[in-house]
């Protein structure tokens, strides 16, 4: 079966299965699990280290519901490669090294209808904005299949059709990635990252430009589609590398966002 491998483990987070598991379990610890489950995410894409923390505080809010979640579809920003549209992924198994994850074919089959969506193993080969999110999936949820997508540029109009597509129902958890504003003094940052977090809370997706948030493209499709259906979204977490395990003359912003 044809796998798409692990790209950033043993750099960006342990390549070790028992001291990636053993991490993913010690951040989600410190997260009361309060409050249902949301039907979106919006989540960090750094180093664990760095951002790991504030991941968790979004997924530890899924305990709940792990007995009904059985597909994730989850969207990030092309770091790598140029992409316009959206990227679906021609493997069958997504590996980390907390085992394979079968990928959703019927979902990609939908989608590759879209002319906006496109075959695109190149741009998953590498990325790490949606690998980063797999293992504190594949600790929460027994089990699942997954439909990423990689998404480059393409109109929030776009990316929300392609998610109409795939929403489902309760079955069905949406994750995007992205993390916050990069490499402002600590202060700056913190005010940015404030504002960027208003804007995504009154689902104003129009306010949010590039350099606020690196995952601005699918960030700005889920917020448009969110709008339509009358979602509404809290922030559980708002943080950035200097908090956690970097200095604060240069940091990168992460928030954790619940969309139900």
């Amino acid at each position: 079966m044809k796998r798409r491998e692990p790209a950033v483990a043993g750099t960006f987070y342990p390549g070790s299965p028992e001291r990636l598991r053993e991490q993913v379990e010690g951040f989600l610890a410190d997260v009361p699990a309060t409050g249902p489950a949301p039907k979106a995410i919006i989540g960090p894409h750094a180093g664990t280290v760095y951002s790991g923390p504030i991941a968790a505080s979004a997924y530890g809010r899924l305990r709940e519901a792990r007995a009904r979640i059985g597909r994730v579809v989850l969207l990030g920003p092309s770091h790598r490669v140029p992409l316009r549209g959206l990227g679906v992924c021609g493997a069958e198994l997504y590996a980390t090294p907390l085992g394979d994850i079968a990928l959703d074919r019927e979902g990609t089959e939908k989608l590759l209808a879209l002319p906006q969506v496109r075959l695109a193993d190149h741009a998953h080969a590498r990325e790490h904005s949606l690998e980063l999110h797999l293992p504190f999936l594949q600790v929460v949820l027994p089990r699942f299949t997954l439909l990423p997508l990689v998404v480059g540029d393409a109109a929030p109009a776009e990316i929300a059709a392609a998610l109409a597509l795939v929403w489902g129902g309760a079955e069905t958890l949406v994750v995007v990635s992205t993390d916050l504003c990069h490499y402002l003094d600590y202060e700056t940052a913190c005010r940015l990252d404030r504002e960027t977090a208003g804007f995504i809370e009154q689902l104003e997706w129009e306010r949010i430009e590039d350099q606020r948030a690196c995952g601005h493209f699918p960030l700005c499709g889920l917020l448009a589609h969110a709008r339509a259906l009358g979602l509404r979204v809290e922030t559980v977490d708002l943080r950035n590398s200097g908090d956690t395990a970097g200095d604060k003359g240069q940091v990168v912003g992460y928030g954790a966002f619940l969309l139900s």
